[in-house]
């Protein structure tokens, strides 16, 4: 059965060609055809000899997604309904910078980990994304803005899924990505969320790369965060933190600690203070987060907002209030994807 050519690193190519008794820079050749040229046809891999471009052929397809929907904001924000070829629907949004375009990219149809608030939970995961199908949502939006004379310059693994219960694939995906001969994106151009899978932590520690990792924490403490998010019935803010202080430890770098103010529940100045006990002494920030409402839950109001945003600066904590983009359409991770599936 043939494999998705975009599977693969480079890394995992170079083992390929080695075990058919070829050179191992053909997988740099191989990786400039798929990335650089962005051939769609093994035949149009010209520096490669007849025998190899039929054993490709023998062995990978190019795959696709196809554009289910595409909704486009004031802002200029994009959100894409990809269907998958099993005929699963995943959103990817491209959002525009000061800094230039970053994409969202989804890693799982749908999602076990049940945090309460959160549209993506909803709908229970039904499978893992290959590396392939998430590097094609990063590819496919900068076919794209390549027309234009732009291209996707930074990328969140924020999307539908929780990243490190998908670990092998996402991670193959970042070695395409930041691969100087594939998508050629920066290491500190790539942030990787986890809402806490403690042992996957640890394991990121070890990479020999720079990726920014980023926490979904929403709540100051155990009782709130195990009602609200079923991981901190596994894992408690303290083994949390722990394997965050090793990330640190290991990488000395920093931790985004992303925190959506709900109304009445989570937004008071108590619960800022006890943020500020939490994460005080750790090379961190906040990126506070204004609720994209899915019925549930209502977002705090912006005096609020701001009361708690003070209350974290005063007390020495840096923090940012998240800008909000593509309100206008449907904002909520999940939420387009949703829509389309009732």
């Amino acid at each position: 059965m043939k494999d998705n050519i975009y599977n693969y690193s480079r890394t995992s190519f170079e083992d390929y060609f080695l075990n058919i008794g070829s050179p191992k820079f053909r997988a740099t050749q191989l990786f400039e055809a798929l990335y650089k040229q962005r051939i769609r046809e093994f035949s149009e891999i010209t520096n490669f000899k007849k025998e190899f471009r039929i054993k490709l052929e023998e062995n990978y397809y190019f795959g696709d997604l196809e554009i289910e929907k595409e909704q486009i904001s004031e802002d200029g924000t994009r959100k894409y309904l990809f269907r998958l070829e099993d005929g699963i629907l995943i959103e990817t949004v491209l959002m525009k910078h000061n800094y230039g375009y970053s994409v969202c990219v989804t890693t799982q149809a749908g999602c076990n980990m049940g945090c309460a608030f959160c549209a993506s939970g909803l709908i229970k995961k039904k499978r893992n994304l290959s590396t392939a199908e998430i590097v094609l949502q990063v590819l496919k939006i900068d076919n794209s803005l390549r027309k234009e004379g732009n291209r996707v310059s930074h990328v969140v693994v924020m999307g539908i899924g929780e990243p490190f219960d998908n670990y092998e694939n996402v991670i193959e995906f970042i070695k395409v990505i930041n691969d100087d001969k594939g998508l050629e994106i920066g290491s500190r151009h790539i942030t990787i969320s986890t809402c806490g899978i403690v042992p996957k932590i640890y394991q990121f520690s070890e990479l020999p790369l720079q990726i920014n990792l980023a926490v979904s924490l929403h709540f100051p403490n155990d009782e709130m965060r195990s009602r609200y998010m079923k991981i901190n019935k596994k894992y408690s803010l303290a083994e949390l933190f722990k394997a965050l202080r090793y990330y640190y430890q290991k990488t000395n770098r920093r931790i985004t600690f992303e925190y959506i103010l709900l109304a009445g529940i989570n937004d008071s100045l108590e619960n800022a203070k006890e943020l500020v006990e939490l994460v005080r002494g750790m090379n961190a920030y906040i990126n506070l987060i204004p609720y994209n409402e899915t019925g549930l839950f209502k977002r705090s109001d912006e005096k609020t907002r701001r009361a708690f945003f003070d209350y974290l600066m005063k007390n020495g904590i840096n923090a940012i209030m998240r800008k909000e983009q593509g309100h206008d359409i449907d904002a909520a991770c999940g939420q387009l994807r949703l829509k389309e599936m009732q």
